[in-house]
C-alpha cells in the first residue's frame, strides 16, 4: 500500500520524537486516524473527552516535560474547541502544536458542512505559525517549521490539512524550483548580552543596599545562579505565580508569590528596595513592583520582545538566564551588610507561622487554607502540583511551601477555569511514574473536570505509579469572582451568577473506579491525605470548604476594604459567615 499524507505526517512526527498526540477524532481527521490504524509505533493517540481538554493536556504535557505537546482535531468544531487551551499556551509562552483537520478542498468556498475560515480563526493565536498542507510535497517543511517555530518561539504553531489531502499519496518535495526541502533536528542558541552591557547591570546591582531579585518561570533552568546572585547581594527573591517552583520556598531569603495572590514579605520586599533584578518574568502588575523611580532595576529575559516591560529599567540584558547569569557574576561584589536580609528572612518566617496560624482558623466546615497546608507538610519529593483559576489558586500561591524538587504550574497568564485536571492528565501521561496532585475548585469540575476523570478511569491503570489526587474545593460557589465583586466592585454576592448546584463529586469518582474521600471537618484532612497518597490508583478528595473564608490579600489596600464593607452592608446574602471569618483570620494574623 502507498504512503499517504496522513501515514508521513505521523512518521515525521516520529522523527521528532514526538511520543504522545492528544486528541478527539471526527471526519475532517479521518485520513489521519486511518494511518493510525496501519502503524504500530506511534505516536500515542490520548482521547479526551472534550477538544479543549486535549489542547490542556498537551500544555501540561509541554510545561512538565519542556518539549513540544500536540494536539489534534476536527475541522469546524473540534478546531473550534482547541481555541482555549491554544490561547493558554501563548500566553503562559508554551511550546504546543496543533494539527486540524478541514474539509476537501473542492468544497471549500461551498458554504459546506463544518466549513470555517481556520486561517482566520487561528491567526492570532498561532501567529508565529500557522499554514495549510494543500499538497503532498509541503507536508515535511510544514511539520518542520511548526515544531521549530514553537520550540524557538515557546509558543502554540498551527498545521491544517484538508481531509482529501490526508488521503493523497505521498510524495517528497523533489530538486526542483519551488520546491522547499526540509530536514530534522532542533538545538536552541544560547544567547548572551555583550561585556558591556553585563558590566552597566553589575553596576547598578553593586551600587544597591536593599536589592530585590523577581524570578518568573524564564528562571526555572537558573536555580543554582540564582541562588549565587542573591547570596553576593544579600537580596530576597520573590516568585512570580508561573515561577513558584524555580526556587525552594524554605531558602530564608525567598518570599513566595507576588502580586494579587502574593505574599505580605513580597509586598514589602519590593516596597523596601532600592535595586530590582527581574529574572525571566514579564510579570504583568507593575503595581506591585517597587514605586517608579524608588528603585534602580536590570532585567534579564530570552526574549527581546518581552525586555523592558512593566517597569522603567535601567539596563535591559537579553539572554539566557542561567548563562548570562553566570557571566553576570563575576562582576557582583559580595555585600557585607546583611541587615537587609535578616529583615527579609524574619519577615519570611513570621510569614509562614501566620499561614499555619490561618490554616487552623475555625470554618464551617473546613477551612480551605488547611487543605493545602496539610498537604504542604506531608509534600513528597519529585511531586508535580496543579491548580485551577480561582480561589485554588490563592491557596497555592500562599499556603504550599514547594521543596527543591517540586514542580507546579496553573493557567498563568490566561487564568482559565478548567485547567487543572487536564494539566494532570497531560503531567501523568509525560511522568507515569510520578505523584501528580491537582486543586480545582467546584466549579471548575462542573465545567469540564468530572468528565476527565473518565480519561482518568481509561488511562491510569496503564501507570506505574497510579497515584493522581485531585482535591475539590467543594463550597458551591464561584468564589473567587464572589470575593473580586466584593472587593472591588464593591458589590454584594449575585446568587444567580455564583450559587453553584452542589455535586456528589466523591460519588462521580466511585461511579468510574476511581477512589474517593469525602470531608465535612478540617480534622479529618490529613488521614484524608494520607488514604489518598497511599492509594492504589487514582483519588478524588471532595473537601466541604466554607466559602466566606477571605482569600483577600495580606496587603490590601483601603480602597478594597472599603468596597468589600460595603458590599456586604448592601445585603450580602454570606455577610455575617464573611465579618466572622475575616475577623478570626485578622487576629491570627496580628497575633504574629
Amino acid at each position: 500500500m502507498a504512503t499517504t499524507v496522513g501515514d508521513y505526517l505521523l512518521e515525521r512526527l516520529r522523527a521528532w520524537q514526538v511520543d504522545t498526540v492528544f486528541g478527539y477524532p471526527g471526519d475532517g481527521i479521518n485520513g489521519i486516524l486511518a494511518a493510525w490504524t496501519r502503524t504500530e509505533e506511534g505516536p500515542r493517540f490520548v482521547q479526551s473527552r472534550h477538544e479543549e481538554m486535549s489542547a490542556f493536556q498537551a500544555v501540561g504535557y509541554a510545561k512538565f516535560t519542556g518539549r513540544v505537546g500536540v494536539c489534534m482535531a476536527t475541522s469546524g468544531p473540534g478546531a473550534i474547541h482547541l481555541l482555549n487551551g491554544l490561547y493558554d499556551a501563548k500566553l503562559d509562552h508554551v511550546p504546543v502544536v496543533a494539527v486540524v483537520g478541514q474539509t476537501s478542498r473542492s468544497a471549500m468556498g461551498g458554504s459546506y458542512q463544518q466549513e470555517v475560515g481556520l486561517h482566520s480563526l487561528f491567526k492570532d493565536v498561532a501567529s508565529e505559525y500557522l499554514e495549510t498542507v494543500n499538497v503532498p510535497e509541503q507536508l515535511p517543511n510544514v511539520i518542520d517549521r511548526a515544531i521549530r517555530t514553537a520550540l524557538a518561539r515557546s509558543a502554540p504553531t498551527a498545521i491544517i490539512v484538508p481531509s482529501d489531502v490526508q488521503e493523497l499519496e505521498y510524495s517528497p518535495p523533489p530538486h526542483a524550483f519551488k520546491m522547499v526541502p526540509s530536514s530534522l533536528g532542533f538545538a536552541a542558541a544560547t544567547q548572551l548580552p555583550d561585556e558591556q552591557a553585563l558590566l552597566r547591570a553589575a553596576d547598578v546591582l553593586n551600587s544597591g543596599k536593599k536589592v530585590a531579585i523577581l524570578v518568573g518561570q524564564g528562571a526555572r533552568g537558573a536555580r543554582r545562579e540564582v541562588e549565587l546572585v542573591a547570596e553576593l547581594l544579600n537580596a530576597g527573591v520573590a516568585k512570580a505565580l508561573l515561577g513558584k517552583d524555580v526556587l525552594s520556598d524554605y531558602l530564608p531569603y525567598v518570599t513566595g508569590s507576588i502580586g494579587l495572590l502574593g505574599t505580605r514579605p513580597s509586598w514589602e520586599l519590593m516596597q523596601g528596595c532600592d535595586t530590582l533584578l527581574t529574572v525571566g518574568s514579564s510579570f504583568p502588575y507593575s503595581q506591585f513592583l517597587p514605586d517608579f523611580g524608588s528603585a534602580r532595576a536590570v532585567q534579564i529575559d530570552v526574549d527581546p520582545t518581552m525586555i523592558g516591560m512593566r517597569y522603567p529599567y535601567e539596563v535591559n540584558l537579553v539572554g539566557d538566564a542561567a548563562a548570562t547569569l553566570r557571566e553576570l557574576t563575576p562582576y557582583l561584589v559580595q555585600k557585607e551588610d546583611r541587615s537587609w536580609r535578616s529583615g527579609i528572612e524574619d519577615g519570611v518566617q513570621r510569614w509562614w507561622d501566620v499561614m499555619a496560624a490561618a490554616a487552623q482558623v475555625e470554618a464551617d466546615p473546613v477551612n480551605p487554607q488547611r487543605l493545602f497546608h496539610d498537604f504542604s507538610q506531608r509534600l513528597p519529593d519529585d511531586c508535580i502540583v496543579v491548580a485551577d483559576s480561582g480561589s485554588a489558586a490563592d491557596w497555592y500561591a500562599r499556603q504550599l511551601r514547594f521543596n527543591d524538587t517540586t514542580h507546579g504550574s496553573l493557567s498563568g497568564t490566561l487564568a482559565t477555569m478548567g485547567s487543572a485536571v487536564p494539566y494532570a492528565i497531560g503531567a501523568k501521561i509525560a511522568h507515569p511514574g510520578k505523584l501528580v496532585v491537582a486543586f480545582s475548585g467546584d466549579g471548575a469540575m462542573q465545567m469540564n473536570g468530572l468528565a476527565e476523570l473518565i480519561t482518568i478511569k481509561r488511562y491510569w491503570q496503564e501507570w506505574s505509579d497510579p497515584r493522581l489526587v485531585i482535591a475539590v474545593l467543594h463550597n458551591n460557589d464561584l468564589n473567587q469572582v464572589t470575593w473580586e465583586m466584593r472587593s472591588l466592585q464593591g458589590a454584594p454576592k449575585f446568587p444567580d451568577s455564583q450559587t453553584l448546584p452542589s455535586v456528589d463529586y466523591a460519588a462521580f469518582a466511585r461511579s468510574v473506579g476511581l477512589a474517593a474521600v469525602t470531608v465535612r471537618d478540617g480534622d479529618e484532612l490529613g488521614s484524608a491525605w494520607d488514604t489518598a497518597l497511599a492509594a492504589d490508583r487514582p483519588t478524588l478528595l471532595d473537601v466541604h470548604c466554607d466559602p466566606d473564608v477571605p482569600p483577600i490579600p495580606p496587603h490590601a489596600g483601603w480602597d478594597q476594604i472599603q468596597k468589600t464593607a460595603k458590599s456586604l452592608w448592601r445585603g450580602d446574602e454570606d455577610r455575617w459567615g464573611v465579618l466572622k471569618e475575616g475577623v478570626k483570620t485578622k487576629l491570627q494574623e496580628l497575633r504574629h
